[in-house]
């Protein structure tokens, strides 16, 4: 047995070996060793010796025959690596199945997919100490495998595995979880692989007679693992939604979770360019991320969708490596399965030949545009990517301080490619949803406009872009007819993008055009049916057609779906405010009132009590929003609404006259909300309906 010894981490390489200096891979990295080594040597140094070269002698033999090479030698440990895990979890079957009828001699195998970087004739890399770690939990003649590996090969005919959780591996800074081969596993024969080059069909012994004859036909590259087949009945089978789960993060690193984050959205992306699919989006999938989600037609049902695409992101060095596979969730099966990998300026390329491939596999025909747009890849600069994915996953935990740092990462990737489109597109967004909230729109707006501005020069094909404009028209430049021409075109490049079908519903509640209104947010909440503020947002249209009950009814459904989202509770008490219900108001608005909460809350609020008669708390309110606006932006709209609950009509109309000056969003109300009907008769409240646009 190996002597315990933290330099597995630092290997000499095999003398015939010479390696480049500083050469970077992603690799399956091998270890095994001879159990009871030491004990050995202890009673006969000769049957020693004879054990740990028939150990290496076999390893030796087999390594051609799976593309593998020796990397090292310490004591009676052996270190192998190979281009696949599929291969190096087959040399390991082998060896155990070779060694069967030799009862003296066990050996422990275990095996990571990770980095190893082979420098002045040493292999290093975090990769190696945890494959030198995990081959200890093997039992004698068994086999150990990382959940990098298994995620690679745990759909392939004849692997089955036993999951021993996440250990804790000396010298190992994170928990690893880790799959034992099962013994049936390590007696059946490995899966053949063929050459790149021949053909021919495998027999899969058992699940031959499961599967009416079903015949395998693998087709082996350097980096792709061999695609799985598809069941008989899988073309009877239409499949017309799909959602692609959180790929899991199997680089090692916790902080690369953006990536893996990042990739998941961008897919989502792709696949919700094809008009002939639904694509469930990014919000209601991400509540699905980590290794205790519920099993695929479970997920499914929640999500209403025939098939779920589940896999994995292994980031080393330059290169990206994702697994992914498609999952019939009414069945259960496994349709399809396949690994890419590719230097991180191809990322996009793999992105799209990923969509494209599960297109084929559910026999969804592109229109022409689909297919130019997936023609179109192109390199891109892995910084600027980078940048920008960081910037995407900051943003979504949306705070002030948060959306300062999104924008930080996406200039950050405009100076290093400023002819890169999908930064400046996530720049639009950052400083749109600040707007308002954070910074006065007079500020950000400006700059938002040339953001997406610029994105589309770039690249006219992005929904997200035209969606930007499409809020900078209506909100800034008061444009609604341009505004509607950006929204409408949003939804024709990508008609599964949740974000345009619910920001273009607000756009028709504001014009007074409800049902459309409400088609939309309901298509919106059919693309993201987890999502607690779509959810609560369909009740916008319900409320201002006085279906008050039914629109109350949204928020409680989203509370269900997360009982902490307070705009759940604001749109509950909103909807009292509209029923004429001020007291019934009130505890929701205070409920939904949260640290760093928007000051529009307090606003919505302070008129709930002036209109109950709380005149001293509305004025209260006041103080408070004037306090506020010393630290942070308040929009004048807020105090607006307070005064205009106290019956102060003309400190209202003053306050609202402030607001057009910084051109606030809560204007776009004033044509349709019932609230600011005691103006309707005002002068002032005409003329600066006139400056909104709402006269034509």
């Amino acid at each position: 047995m190996m002597a315990d010894s933290a330099n597995w981490g630092l290997l000499p390489t095999a003398p015939d070996r010479t390696a480049r200096l500083h050469t970077r891979e992603l690799a399956a990295i091998m270890f095994s060793d001879v159990v009871g080594y030491t004990a050995i040597m202890g009673r006969d140094e000769n049957e020693a010796l004879r054990a740990l070269d028939t150990h290496r002698e076999l390893l030796r033999s087999l390594l051609p025959k799976y593309n593998g090479r020796m990397a090292g030698e310490i004591g009676d440990g052996t270190l192998t690596s190979f281009h696949s895990a599929l291969d190096a979890v087959n040399c390991a079957r082998e060896v155990q199945a070779s060694l069967q009828d030799q009862p003296e001699l066990k050996v422990r195998i275990g095996i990571h997919l990770g980095d190893v970087v082979l420098a002045n004739n040493t292999v290093l890399g975090d990769g190696v100490n945890v494959a030198s770690r995990i081959h200890a939990l093997a039992p004698p003649g068994g086999i150990c495998v990382s959940a990098s590996v298994y995620d690679e090969i745990r759909n392939k005919p004849g692997t089955h595995f036993r999951d021993l959780r996440e250990q804790r591996l000396k010298n190992v800074s994170r928990p690893i979880r880790v799959y034992q081969m099962m013994a049936d596993a390590l007696d059946s024969r490995p899966v053949k692989v063929l050459s790149r080059h021949r053909r021919a069909p495998l027999i899969v012994g058992a699940s031959a007679v499961v599967f009416a004859g079903l015949i395998v036909v693998i087709m082996r590259s350097r980096s792709p693992a061999p695609a799985l087949p598809p069941a008989p009945s899988a073309a009877k089978h239409t499949i017309s939604s799909i959602a692609v789960l959180p790929l899991d993060n199997f680089s090692g690193d916790p902080d690369q979770e953006y990536f893996a984050d990042g990739l998941t959205d961008e897919l989502t992306t792709d696949l919700a360019t094809i008009s002939a699919l639904r694509v469930i989006s990014r919000g209601s999938v991400m509540q699905f991320k980590g290794a205790h989600r519920p099993p695929a037609p479970e997920i499914a049902r929640l999500l209403n969708v025939d098939a779920v695409v589940e896999g994995s992101v292994v980031r080393s060095g330059d290169k990206v490596r994702v697994n992914a596979q498609l999952i019939d969730a009414s069945a259960d099966r496994h349709m399809w399965a396949k690994s890419y990998e590719r230097d991180s300026r191809d990322v996009l390329a793999m992105q799209d030949d990923i969509a494209q491939a599960v297109a084929r596999e559910i026999n969804v025909e592109l229109t022409s545009a689909e297919q130019t747009h997936f023609a179109n890849s192109h390199a891109v600069n892995p910084a600027a990517y980078d940048a920008y994915l960081k910037g995407r996953y900051i943003v979504e935990s949306y705070t002030g301080e948060r959306v300062r740092k999104a924008i930080e990462q996406f200039e950050e990737a405009i100076k290093i490619d400023p002819n890169f489109a999908l930064p400046y597109t996530g720049l639009a967004d950052a400083y749109s949803y600040g707007a308002d909230w954070y910074f006065p729109a007079i500020e950000v707006m400006p700059k938002a406009k040339a953001a997406a501005e610029k994105a589309l020069q770039l690249d006219d094909s992005l929904a997200e872009a035209h969606t930007s404009l499409a809020l900078i028209k209506y909100q800034f430049d008061l444009d609604w007819a341009g505004s509607e021409k950006e929204f409408r075109r949003a939804i024709e490049l990508n008609p599964n993008y949740a974000f345009g079908h619910e920001q273009y519903g607000y756009f028709l509640a504001w014009q007074d055009r409800f049902e459309e209104s409400l088609a939309e947010f309901q298509r919106a909440n059919e693309l993201d049916p987890l999502s607690p503020g779509i959810t609560t947002n369909v009740g916008v249209p319900l409320v201002y057609q006085a279906k008050y009950e039914a629109a109350k009814e949204q928020g409680r459904k989203a509370l269900e779906l997360d009982p902490g989202f307070n705009f759940a509770e604001f749109g509950i008490g909103w909807t009292d405010l509209h029923a004429g219900n001020f007291k019934e108001a009130i505890p929701e608005l205070k409920k939904a009132r949260v640290i760093d909460s928007p000051p529009f809350i307090a606003g919505f609020l302070g008129y709930a009590y002036a209109k109950s008669g709380d005149h001293a708390k509305a004025e209260a309110i006041i103080a408070e929003l004037n306090q506020m606006s010393s630290r942070r932006f308040v929009s004048p709209a807020c105090t607006a609404l307070v005064y205009l609950g106290l019956d102060e009509k003309q400190l209202a109309l003053e306050g609202l006259e402030k607001a057009y000056e910084v051109r606030s969003q809560w204007l776009s109300l004033l044509k349709v909300d019932n609230i600011f009907d005691p103006l309707r008769s005002e002068p002032r409240f005409i003329e600066l309906l006139k400056k909104v646009g709402f006269d034509k």
